[in-house]
């Protein structure tokens, strides 16, 4: 049983399993910075106190995504040395000097500054507790850039030689990985789409205590702040994402061809399939619905201009990589999850922006407006759960879209493989990881749900009579 396991692909699922539960926390926890930032900002600027209770009240939510992160990020690395080492050796040199500096700087800058501001509420001033917080964010921000440089590396290989010898890259210019045209499109995207996790995560929560009546006027001034952080975002993320798409369009055709379901090249104008069904054997398109000129207006910003497909992609990468490798290689991409993942991206960011401009609406007088619109409250509350839906869909897009590769054009996915691994191993980690991360899924998930019941005037354990605030001197004490 277990040698009819493939290895390539039990790793593969493990990697894939570990990187999209780490990435439901990453996001989130990096916008929820910004918005406690934020909150406690606007306590320094008023002067009241609602803003303050709002900050360490969300704070508390926003340490447990961060704690959560931590541990499944700890798990991510393990995996480069364990199922992945002839990867890790291909790309050390090239991986050393930005994890090191985000582990050695923004990590630790971070984690540092999180203690302070945790502890320190009643020992410094206002002003300089919330300058705390934002170096909080400022660390975790800049945790995201040398993280990002690393992957924009993996999909646009700059500042690299190849060494003679040992065949791996090396690194021979390293503001050439920092300025990565490929990095200063993706960052963005993706930092903004952690600030709108945060900002609608914060409104859905705050919506479902609404539905309840629970401490209305600190709730509708959750729901507000959120949704006008989430709008920003999710507007500015979805702008980015057109630039990257403008990048990814010269740089890696197969993933976009894929992201549109075209196989054949278009004809001039390209129009854009709203649905599409394809037979991946005969590569035909059986049935589908399109708007005229909106892909080639989507692609090049005009109403014309064809766009190539994935045959034609598939037939330049063998021209151009085969001999290289040795070997009659397949470039074509898994193509119905990609379609379908960029409409959930691209069209669950315009639903997004959709219900930020309904709830700032109704919320903008009297807090009894927003009160009445059950099924508005309803909606926001169930867009607690879509940026991070959101955010799975385009790492597929980011990730499977690269295949075979894991270092565009450099390194393929087969040749990163631990050459010792076995699929016994696999399979026994598999289900451990799966097991644990539902464990800490289900922590998270409770302690955020016990955190909203108990509300933010709540200091006293129901149970045991003792503080679960833990800015309160008791926890400090502890």
């Amino acid at each position: 049983m277990l040698m009819a396991l493939d290895v390539l692909s039990l790793a593969r699922f493990q990697f894939a399993m570990t990187t999209v539960f780490h990435f439901f926390f990453v996001p989130f926890s990096i916008g929820m910075a910004l918005v406690t930032a934020i909150m406690e900002t606007m306590y320094v600027v008023k002067k009241n106190e609602q803003y303050q209770k709002m900050a360490k009240f969300w704070g508390k939510i926003f340490l447990l995504s961060f704690a959560v992160g931590v541990v499944t990020g700890l798990i991510q690395e393990f995996q480069f040395g364990m199922n992945w080492s002839d990867y890790s050796r291909f790309m050390g040199d090239i991986f050393g000097a930005p994890l090191a500096i985000e582990a050695l700087l923004a990590f630790f800058m971070e984690s540092t500054f999180i203690g302070l501001w945790m502890f320190t509420w009643d020992r410094f001033k206002p002003a300089l507790h919330a300058a705390m917080i934002w170096f909080v964010w400022l660390g975790t921000t800049l945790s995201a850039i040398w993280i990002l440089s690393a992957n924009a590396f993996m999909q646009h290989p700059t500042g690299f030689a190849i060494n003679e010898v040992t065949g791996r890259v090396k690194l021979v210019d390293f503001g050439a990985v920092i300025m990565n045209p490929q990095l200063w499109v993706e960052f963005p995207h993706v930092i903004f789409g952690a600030f709108t996790t945060a900002g609608f995560a914060v409104a859905g929560m705050a919506a479902w205590r609404l539905l309840k009546k629970d401490n209305v006027e600190f709730y509708h001034k959750s729901v507000r702040i959120g949704l006008i952080v989430g709008l920003i975002s999710v507007v500015a993320a979805m702008g980015m994402g057109d630039l990257q798409t403008q990048f990814i369009i010269k740089d890696q055709p197969m993933k976009f061809a894929a992201t549109e379901g075209i196989y054949k090249d278009t004809e001039d104008p390209a129009p854009w399939a709203l649905v599409e069904l394809i037979d991946t054997k005969d590569h035909k398109v059986t049935g589908n619905i399109e708007i005229p000129y909106l892909l080639s207006l989507l692609s090049y910003h005009k109403l014309n201009g064809a766009v190539k497909g994935m045959d034609t992609a598939n037939k330049e990468l063998h021209a151009k990589y085969d001999k290289q490798f040795g070997k009659d290689m397949n470039y074509y991409v898994p193509v119905k999850t990609l379609f379908w993942s960029f409409r959930v991206m691209a069209g669950g960011g315009m639903f997004l922006a959709l219900v930020a401009v309904l709830g700032l609406w109704f919320s903008r007088k009297k807090k009894d407006t927003l009160l009445k619109q059950r099924w508005l409250l309803y909606v926001m509350g169930v867009t607690t759960f879509l940026p991070f839906i959101i955010n799975s869909a385009g790492w597929f897009v980011t990730e499977l879209g690269r295949y075979p590769w894991t270092v565009y054009g450099l390194f393929t996915i087969a040749d990163s493989i631990s050459p010792t691994t076995t699929a016994g191993q696999l399979l026994f980690t598999n289900i451990v990881y799966f097991l644990l991360f539902s464990v800490l899924g289900g922590v998270m998930i409770y302690y955020v749900k016990r955190t909203l019941r108990h509300g933010p005037d709540a200091d006293l354990d129901e149970n045991y009579g003792t503080s679960t605030d833990p800015f309160s001197k008791e926890a400090f004490q502890a």
